[in-house]
């Protein structure tokens, strides 16, 4: 529920109302749905629970892994989000220009979807609407931790809203406010940075032909173009579209007139969908692969981007945040029925030994595929040629493929 004033004590506080810091605390709630646990969230933008908004054009999107979609159905938050997603029934990925393709298809996995797209805004709203809706969950928006301070059990937190200052302890703080976190920069938290020199144009894009839930992933000179199936609005075939390009093209992209960036976008996709016909309003955004190199402290952890900040290629940043978020609360539950403090070390060390192998595989897969696929060099050119026949043409090899694009890669 929304409040003004916030407790002296709760025993979570969850800084950042995104999709990862609302998922976690609602998959909480749901899993400790027996039992008494006082959670806030405190964010900085302010929350909007309007479902009568209709999606629009320039909406962005997120592919959920059908692990993700799993998730969201242990949450019970599935059944208000199946009325506007669009399943992938099958993935196509190829490399501009060369032979060597792959394809998987969701019959071949034994799923009714290799995963699901859906609209930023309307999982904000599923989200909002639950948090809004719940007794457990204190809402504090808009508010922003002005400082952070360990306890002996828990930490200790200086709270802005409303033009007050409120000072609340907890026993456990998760971080989910971004990659660029200002509270794990006051507690000295460092990251571990690689910068890839490209930028990902986003935009919503309309086509000739129905998509018929296939998604694209095409591998070209400046690097990964994905193109993710949309629901149909306003009778256009819609797709959202990820670009990445170096870092020197990106402001000549977002300067494009729209027939120019028609044009070039057509010479990099091809015509499988028929002419590109209509591009929303463009977004762009540097990439690097961000690891934080403290994801745990006593009565401290990390998630989301403030965790890991993953390169799009995949899309796997926001499906590992949520698997590591179904781990931790696991771990929390257990915690709780036993009586013990959430933010012990051991609680904690233990959520992170669980997901530590899931981490660096999922890391490691990113940021290879981007490596490899970004590069003009002969060497990388023979070898991404090789990957894809390999994939395409050895099922043992296909299916691990497809168990990670669907996040349901084994521990």
């Amino acid at each position: 529920m929304l409040i003004e004033t916030p407790e002296s004590h709760y025993d979570l506080v969850v800084v950042g109302g995104g999709m990862v810091g609302a998922s976690f605390a609602c998959a909480l709630c749901k899993a400790v749905e027996n039992n008494s646990l006082s959670i806030l969230i405190v964010e900085a933008v302010p929350l909007s629970v309007n479902l009568s908004q209709q999606p629009s054009f320039d909406a962005r999107s997120t592919a959920l892994s059908h692990g993700s979609h799993r998730i969201y159905e242990q949450m019970g938050l599935w059944s208000q989000l199946a009325g506007r997603v669009t399943p992938i029934k099958e993935i196509h990925v190829s490399d501009r220009g060369r032979f060597g393709s792959t394809h998987l298809v969701h019959s071949e996995h034994n799923v009714e979807a290799l995963g699901y797209v859906v609209e930023n805004q309307w999982l904000g709203e599923v989200l909002n609407e639950a948090m809004a809706a719940s007794a457990r969950i204190n809402l504090l928006a808009p508010a922003k931790v002005n400082q952070a301070s360990p306890l002996a059990t828990g930490m200790q937190l200086q709270i802005e809203s409303g033009g007050n200052n409120f000072s609340v302890d907890t026993s456990l703080l998760v971080l989910a406010d971004g990659g660029k976190s200002p509270i794990c920069s006051q507690l000295g938290i460092e990251q571990s940075i690689s910068d890839y020199q490209q930028h990902a144009l986003i935009a919503n894009i309309a086509f000739e032909k129905p998509h018929n839930n296939v998604a694209f992933e095409r591998f070209t000179d400046t690097g990964p173009l994905a193109v993710l199936p949309l629901g149909s609005f306003e009778s256009e075939n819609r797709g959202s579209l990820v670009w990445t390009v170096s870092a020197g093209q990106s402001a000549d992209l977002l300067a494009l007139e729209p027939g120019a960036l028609l044009e070039l976008l057509m010479e990099r996709f091809g015509n499988r969908l028929g002419r590109i016909t209509h591009t929303g309003e463009r977004f762009c955004y540097p990439l690097t692969l961000s690891v934080a190199k403290e994801q745990i402290r006593p009565g401290l952890v990390l998630l989301g981007n403030v965790a890991h900040t993953l390169h799009p290629v995949a899309g796997q940043g926001l499906n590992l945040a949520l698997r590591d978020t179904a781990v931790l609360v696991e771990r929390l539950q257990l915690a709780n029925e036993r009586g013990g403090p959430l933010g012990d070390m051991a609680v904690l060390q233990d959520y992170l030994d669980n997901q530590d192998f899931d981490q660096r595989r999922t890391i490691r897969f990113t940021d290879q595929l981007t490596r490899l696929f970004s590069s003009n060099r002969q060497v990388s050119v023979v070898a991404r040629k090789l990957g894809l026949l390999s994939i395409d043409l050895m099922p043992s090899i296909k299916h691990e493929f497809a168990e990670q694009a669907m996040g349901l890669g084994a521990k």
